[in-house]
């Protein structure tokens, strides 16, 4: 395995077979990882943050499951690599989850663009997201995806505030169909700080 924790190439894959014996073992142990790597804003939304971890056990997944053996490897590390963080920024999955379908595509119909509108405050400092590109993530008709994957760059000024213990930092959503804000809990800007280099 590599020493860089900002990206995952072929080095760091373990074989399938020893994947399948340790998953359950792994899956669990990540699982209190990512607890804290959770942050719910309003009724709907949940930010996963991204890291090392999250990225290596997710490939992982993705070539245990669809069993794309070699051929697949370059796609995944393609894919999930990108929401690593490099250091000076955190990374997030965002979903809008909603259990009913019908209610799910009705509010999704109306929160186009709702990943432009979120930014995180942090002492006194508001960072703007910035979204990945690699697909729209908003319709023609303005129907949101329910998945989002954002980033949000922070300056040495930035990583040193949002670090302090204690810090009160917000994440905010401002669009007009869906207007909501959480404070980071503790536990999760704790873990979150791990991230900055």
């Amino acid at each position: 395995m590599t020493a860089d924790r900002h990206r995952i190439t072929r080095d760091d894959l373990i074989p399938m077979a020893e994947h399948g014996e340790q998953r359950r073992e792994r899956a669990r142990a990540l699982s209190v990882v990512k607890r804290d790597r959770r942050v719910e804003v309003g009724p709907h939304v949940t930010f996963y943050f991204e890291n090392y971890d999250t990225m290596w056990h997710q490939i992982h997944e993705m070539l245990y499951i669809q069993k794309g053996g070699e051929a697949q490897i370059e796609g995944e590390l393609e894919a999930y690599n990108p929401l690593i963080p490099q250091g000076r920024e955190l990374v997030a999955t965002f979903m809008i989850e909603i259990s009913d379908p019908d209610r799910r595509a009705r509010i999704l119909a109306g929160l186009g663009g709702i990943e432009e509108t979120i930014t995180l405050t942090v002492g006194g400092e508001t960072i703007a997201v910035i979204t990945e590109t690699d697909i729209d993530r908003t319709t023609e008709e303005g129907k949101a995806s329910a998945i989002h994957f954002v980033h949000f760059p922070f300056t040495d000024t930035q990583i040193v505030a949002f670090r302090a213990p204690g810090a009160e930092i917000a994440l905010s959503i401002a669009h007009p169909g869906y207007r909501h804000m959480a404070i980071i809990p503790e536990a999760a800007r704790a873990a979150l700080a791990g991230d900055f280099d």
